[in-house]
């Protein structure tokens, strides 16, 4: 039986993000570039600048032995893009934990991880919680909940999702921001899994037809080659902001036609394709993408399309799992809220053979991404993100090194229970 653990006192502590808010509008709409800062006025309503710092809220609980735990809150990059949260407003979470989550953390049993964010993490005024608020609330809850099983946070969700205890390592994909060819570098010299992003996210980048893109995935394609270790062969994988869409046409047959001709540039590679095209809404987004993942399929290409904007909750991703409308989808971790409901997300990707990509951002803070390194090796998904910030060599380790020090964990747990059984048995 169950002994209930209950938390003594709830404290916050002000922090920052590993990048910045961006006005995705205003750079779509051809803001112009002054050093980092981008110039001009903002569309999207929160945004005091077009790119503003990213904050964090951490969230700490004191549990009975007076052990602190900590979960981190914090938006994402392109924040009030594609149906996503507002820009987070670090004084109105502050408030609103302080005064709807707190009250229900002292009433909570965090020896149960699902258990304590079903009640913790439950509507307030027939409204979900920010999900900001959700996904910082749900790592301290698990980090929680692993204190009082004396376990890993990964060991934690394979009890309480039934999940066996993982033995590999979740392939790395790592992003390489606006400094895209010097990044590339250093992702083929650390053999990195999955690469580079990109950050295709203007005209200027895509080009006229999408030629500029073209050029870029063929020279990368090229450089793996070039500077990689013998047998190096990675998962070529960019996001193109839905420049596709908006350049070539918003035509599934005319999307998947050039995605057909890229993976064509560069025989032998596995292409993924992020956000070809925002269609506006979820619906229109799960009806056309369906069509395109059809097509290429029919094709029989290399080339893989991923879903990221308007596929934001457990709830959306689990319409475009059911669907088949995209051949992966990004698990946004704090667009997704709750880090349960990641989990949930993966399993609900494997379910029906789509690839479960679990993600984020930038913005996010090392806290989070240990966190999130624990959600996808348990689960097992596809592939995650080197996350938080743009710098690349910092994420890949954070990833990295979280995954090894868990699997090392673990194989150690697993060897120690080896003997003991060998022992009980003799």
């Amino acid at each position: 039986m169950r002994i209930p653990s209950r938390i003594k006192d709830v404290i916050l502590a002000r922090g920052n993000g590993s990048f910045f808010y961006d006005d995705q509008a205003a750079i779509r709409a051809g803001a112009a570039h002054d050093g980092f800062r981008y110039l001009g006025v903002p569309l999207t309503p929160g945004f005091a600048t077009i790119r503003m710092p990213a904050r964090s809220l951490g969230i700490g609980l004191v549990l009975s032995d007076d052990v602190i735990v900590w979960g981190d809150m914090m938006g994402v990059q392109y924040s009030g893009a594609g149906g996503r949260d507002p820009v987070f407003q670090i004084d109105a979470i502050d408030a609103f934990t302080e005064s709807v989550v707190v009250p229900r953390l002292f009433a909570a049993d965090v020896s149960s991880f699902v258990g304590a964010c079903g009640s913790v993490l439950s509507y307030h005024d027939e409204k979900r919680l920010p999900l900001a608020i959700e996904y910082g609330v749900s790592q301290a809850l698990l980090r929680a909940a692993a204190h009082v099983a004396r376990s890993t946070l990964a060991e934690v969700i394979c009890s309480e999702f039934s999940l066996p205890l993982p033995e590999r390592p979740v392939p790395i994909y790592a992003q390489s921001g606006d400094s895209r060819e010097l990044n590339v570098d250093k992702m083929i010299l650390k053999s990195v899994d999955v690469l580079p992003h990109g950050l295709i996210n203007s005209r200027d980048k895509f080009g006229p037809s999408g030629e500029t893109f073209r050029n870029f995935v063929k020279w990368v394609a090229k450089r793996t080659k070039e500077i990689g270790q013998p047998g190096y062969h990675p998962i070529l994988h960019f996001d193109v902001y839905g420049w596709i869409g908006l350049e070539i046409g918003m035509e599934a047959a005319k999307i998947a036609d050039f995605i057909a001709r890229v993976a064509d540039d560069i025989p032998g590679y596995r292409l993924h394709i992020e956000c070809p095209a925002d269609f506006g809404s979820t619906e229109a987004q799960l009806e056309e993408y369906a069509k395109i993942v059809d097509l290429l399929d029919r094709r029989g290409t290399q080339a893989r399309i991923v879903v990221d904007e308007r596929c934001n909750t457990l709830e959306d991703v689990q319409r475009f799992a059911e669907a088949k409308a995209a051949h992966m989808a990004q698990i946004k971790m704090p667009d997704v809220g709750s880090i349960a409901d990641t989990a949930r997300a993966v399993l609900v990707c494997k379910k029906h053979g789509v690839g479960a990509y679990v993600g984020g951002s930038c913005t996010e803070t090392d806290l989070s991404t240990r966190a999130a390194v624990n959600i996808a090796v348990a689960t097992q998904a596809d592939m995650m993100l080197a996350k938080p910030g743009m710098g690349v060599d910092e994420g890949i380790s954070i990833v990295g090194n979280e995954q090894s020090r868990l699997l090392s964990i673990l194989n150690y747990r697993r060897s120690k229970n080896s003997i003991r059984k060998a022992k009980v048995s003799a």
